[in-house]
């Protein structure tokens, strides 16, 4: 007898296969059987024509700090993710000494937008080395399952300390990191993680880690990494990682490259375009290079307290090494401001903001008698005001003792442009950040977009194309090889939903972190249940909140 039937579903198999009507049986965590006379199950479904697809994979969250906490990784499975890659972009929590705790919250705090409150309240440090913190994930178990990147960051601060973000590595000192690379994939990394992204600043404006890696260093790792005969090397790149000298990475390490994040810049046009061709050709030449894109605007909520957008300029640094009323003097400094807007002029096209006022609203004020400048946009008061759109930011942060509440929409505005990187079917589609940004935005449901908007909405992508580049690619692109993927024998990871309603709910902004810290998210539409390894962990309803654990900390890749 099967433990699960779901039946008079419409199939999608996620190998880009046209759905087909039928029945799916689970027994024991697995597919049993897919067909239409399946026998007797404990539990039926019956699916009333949704459709059945994989459950989504999440190649891009942010989850290592959360999860130690949080096993459900709330919001995403209630998004539909059953799978969530942790670890990009190298910002980890392990490995990582005790007396590095707090430079490695303090980091977090700031490149990833959490609480710092949240986090020393939050995260159970009852582990040292990495293969210790995917033991501790296990034993106390998840809710999706988990892969996790060894990330340059965490294990640059475990062998240079507070030197991680201030010089260049020894020889010797590169040899101690790739024996822990070494030692992180023998326990069961995905692979290995960085960024070179000039955005990727700790505390107080201080370069991650990772970005006073040289060469040497980046190649040293990334070889490391290969040694183990698998593994993916994923990287946020910046201005200086082209995309030819991350083919050469590609060539020497004989491992796939993961490139993000691949997103449309309006003032730089076809920008995204020449580094998705340069790609193209390096895999024509035999080097697995993927671009990893969005499906969802990038669009960010912000006070003048934490600017993330801002951060990438070198005249904002005085900003992000300031607090309290020192921060409000650098704010009112006039040099400042003029070395700001002297720099955002120059760069105008080569920066996560690029001057696009007209693309940045009051969202909520926090004096009552500024409430009519809600949904106002910033480049208009300015105008109205006679001042430059940043002076008038700044002046009424200023007024408002930096409390009033922004909206700014960075990258992938133009659709026509975004639905050309996610019609193209090599891109991954990811960069959700969920688990960070917390306060900024929430694309944990970008999956539901892409299956909403995407398909139904804008007709970019079929349906069985879209649920394709949300399963069995990525599972293929990470080595994951028993699920993305409706056949007998892969794992139960299953989403069932409505084509004709699925998408994204608005976000809201709730204080459900650890000390009660904000964060933003947003309810699922038009799905109606998630199975992780046979056992259901939302429905209709969301989230189903209990004691079981189902999901795996995975270890074990193909090469």
């Amino acid at each position: 007898m099967h433990d699960l039937l779901i039946k008079n579903a419409m199939i999608v198999d996620g190998l880009g296969g046209a759905p087909l009507a039928g029945a799916l049986a689970v027994r024991d965590g697995r597919i049993a059987a897919i067909g239409r006379d399946l026998g007797a199950a404990r539990e039926i479904i019956d699916a009333g024509g949704l459709t059945l697809a994989p459950g989504i994979i999440d190649g891009h969250t942010h989850y290592d700090a959360q999860i130690t906490w949080d096993p459900f990784a709330d919001p995403s499975p209630s998004l539909g993710v059953t799978t969530i890659v942790i670890g990009n972009c190298g910002f980890t929590i392990a490995p990582c000494r005790a007396a590095d705790r707090e430079i490695t919250m303090r980091n977090l705090t700031h490149v990833e937008g959490m609480s710092l409150d949240a986090l020393r309240a939050g995260i159970a440090w009852d582990f040292e080395s990495f293969p210790d913190y995917l033991a501790i994930l296990e034993r106390r178990g998840v809710v999706p399952n988990v892969a996790a990147f060894i990330g340059h960051s965490s294990v640059r601060t475990y062998v240079l300390g507070e030197d991680a973000s201030r010089r260049a590595a020894r020889d010797t000192e590169i040899a101690a990191m790739q024996r822990l690379v070494r030692e992180a994939m023998a326990a069961g990394a995905v692979g290995f993680a960085t960024s070179t992204n000039e955005p990727h600043n700790g505390e107080n404006g201080v370069p991650m880690p990772s970005r006073l890696a040289e060469d040497r260093e980046l190649r040293g790792l990334v070889k490391a990494m290969g040694e183990s005969g698998r593994g993916i090397f994923m990287l946020t790149k910046g201005t200086k990682t082209s995309i030819p000298y991350l083919e050469g990475i590609a060539a020497e390490s004989g491992r796939p490259v993961l490139i993000a994040a691949l997103q449309h810049n309006p003032v730089n046009p076809e920008g995204v375009f020449g580094a998705i061709a340069e790609i193209a050709a390096a895999r024509r030449r035999g080097h697995r290079l993927v671009g990893q894109v969005s499906c969802t605007p990038l669009t960010m909520d912000f006070t003048l307290k934490s600017p993330y957008l801002f951060e990438s300029f070198e005249a904002w640094k005085p900003a992000m090494a300031a607090q309290g009323a020192a921060l409000a003097a650098v704010y009112r400094s006039e040099a400042f401001r003029a070395a700001v807007k002297s720099e955002m002029a120059a760069l105008r096209g080569m920066r996560l903001f690029n001057s696009e006022w007209h693309k940045v609203e009051v969202t909520a004020v926090a004096n009552e008698k500024n409430r009519a400048l809600e949904g106002r946009r910033v480049d208009q008061l300015a105008a109205e005001a006679g001042q430059h759109p940043l002076d008038w930011l700044l002046d009424f942060a200023l007024s408002e003792e930096l409390e009033t509440l922004f909206t700014a929409m960075l990258l992938n505005s133009d659709e026509a442009a975004v639905g050309r990187l996610i019609a193209d079917p090599e891109t991954h589609v990811a960069l959700s950040d969920a688990g960070a940004h917390l306060t900024f935005l929430c694309d944990a449901d970008f999956g539901l977009h892409l299956l909403g908007h995407w398909v139904r909405d804008r007709g970019v992508l079929t349906l069985a194309e879209a649920v394709r580049k949300l399963t069995s690619q990525p599972a293929a692109l990470f080595g994951i090889a028993d699920r993305g993927k409706l056949e007998p024998g892969c794992a139960a990871d299953l989403i069932l939903f409505d084509p004709a309603t699925v998408g994204r709910g608005e976000k809201r902004r709730v204080h459900d972190l650890p000390t009660g810290a904000a964060r933003l998210t947003t309810p699922p539409r038009g799905l109606h249940g998630v199975w992780v390894n046979g056992t259901r962990i939302a429905d209709e309803r969301g989230l189903i909140r209990s004691d079981e654990r189902p999901g795996k900390v995975l270890r074990e890749f193909a090469g």
